[in-house]
């Protein structure tokens, strides 16, 4: 749900903001938006894919509900998983400054498309490596890359990580 202002918020602004009541909120274009929790079967695969991305490619940090700032002023977003290298990891401050490297989002029933695509267009045209969608009711991934490739992998198969190793679609959704 967004608020309307009469002008774009900053992220400065943002700060000194008190925390939403059963939420957070994101900064999306100067507009705040505030986001729910992830419901319990979402955490579910939020932290399997943490551990299988970890597990796969020893060479990045992998969180969940990992808040970013794509653009210094006007973007803070939160992405369900993401992974960073450990070198990107050490070097952070106080936020995490760009867009990680993999940004993934688990599909829910707040999503929708303009949300993800808007999302998918920021991460990959401001640093990130690929961005996912991972489908729980299709129980499939699709993966965008920076270089404009869209592939969609399906139960029974394996998805290749760009930090070397792979993940089958199967066990995201075990």
């Amino acid at each position: 749900m967004a608020t309307t202002t009469s002008r774009p918020v900053t992220f400065a602004e943002l700060e000194l903001m008190p925390d939403a009541p059963d939420g957070r909120y994101e900064l999306r274009h100067g507009e705040l938006v505030k986001v729910p929790p992830p419901e319990f079967p979402h955490f579910r695969i939020q932290r399997r894919l943490r551990k299988l991305l970890e597990s796969a490619a020893p060479a990045v940090v992998a969180e969940i509900e990992f808040a970013f700032r794509a653009l210094r002023e006007y973007e803070y977003r939160i992405a369900d998983v993401a992974c960073v290298s450990k070198d990107r990891w050490e070097k952070t401050g106080r936020y995490f400054d760009g867009v990680p490297d993999i940004v993934i989002e688990v599909l829910s029933l707040s999503n929708t498309v303009s949300e993800m695509f808007d999302k998918e267009q920021l991460c990959l045209e401001n640093g990130a490596k690929e961005f996912w969608v991972v489908d729980p009711v299709r129980r499939q991934v699709k993966i965008s890359t920076s270089d404009g490739k869209t592939m969609t992998f399906r139960e029974g198969q394996s998805i290749p990580l760009v930090f070397g190793g792979d993940i089958t679609v199967g066990e995201i959704f075990e």
